[in-house]
């Protein structure tokens, strides 16, 4: 991804990328063009391309900012000192309070993945990149509770906010995000009865 400059980013740099965030997530990423992007941010083309070389460095500068956002929203619900459980229920409640949001589009990064399949893209390789922490961070917390079947349970856990994410702005919100509450409530009351200990069947 691009780095930051040093020191306090650019006030032309930050309307750049906030106006590039909020037509990405609303109308797409291929749907948005340069000069709309340059016209809403009041820049020139050329204060554009020195922060940002192309388009594609703007794309993952967006992501990047999305990605920070939801990985604070994972530091605020594990410093709130809670259980693994609750931890986990603390971070639902947030993608369940995002969901419900007006202006809810889906998993910018689900969508940013349908519009660059291409595996050796720079921004599909940012997206499994971030998919990869969310999932980590999802089976450190399962793994306190108990470490065996932990990976497995995350990825329960991250398909079911996956399909919330989809479902979300498709059909009633406070309907889809009922449903995955329920589902992580549930997910938890099974993952910590079960004793993987023993052998399946026993």
């Amino acid at each position: 991804m691009p780095s930051q400059p040093e020191g306090r980013p650019s006030e032309a740099r930050s309307r750049l990328l906030n106006t590039a965030t909020r037509l990405f997530y609303a109308e797409g990423i291929h749907a948005v063009g340069i000069d709309r992007i340059v016209a809403e941010a009041k820049v020139t083309r050329a204060t554009l391309y020195r922060h940002f070389p192309g388009k594609e460095d703007l794309v993952l500068a967006y992501l990047n900012q999305v990605d920070l956002v939801m990985r604070d929203q994972a530091e605020e619900a594990v410093a709130a000192g809670l259980p693994a459980a609750g931890t986990l229920q603390a971070l639902s409640a947030s993608i369940a309070q995002g969901i419900r949001s007006p202006d809810f589009r889906g998993c910018a990064f689900l969508n940013a993945a349908a519009e660059y399949p291409d595996p050796e893209s720079p921004v599909h390789k940012a997206v499994l990149a971030h998919r990869q922490w969310f999932l980590d961070t999802v089976t450190e917390l399962l793994a306190r509770i108990q470490e065996t079947g932990a990976e497995p349970a995350a990825r329960h856990f991250v398909m079911m906010r996956d399909g919330a994410m989809a479902a979300g702005c498709l059909f009633d919100p406070a309907l889809i995000c009922e449903t995955f509450l329920r589902g992580v409530d549930r997910l938890l009351e099974v993952y910590t009865a079960t004793d993987y200990s023993q052998p399946a069947g026993t």
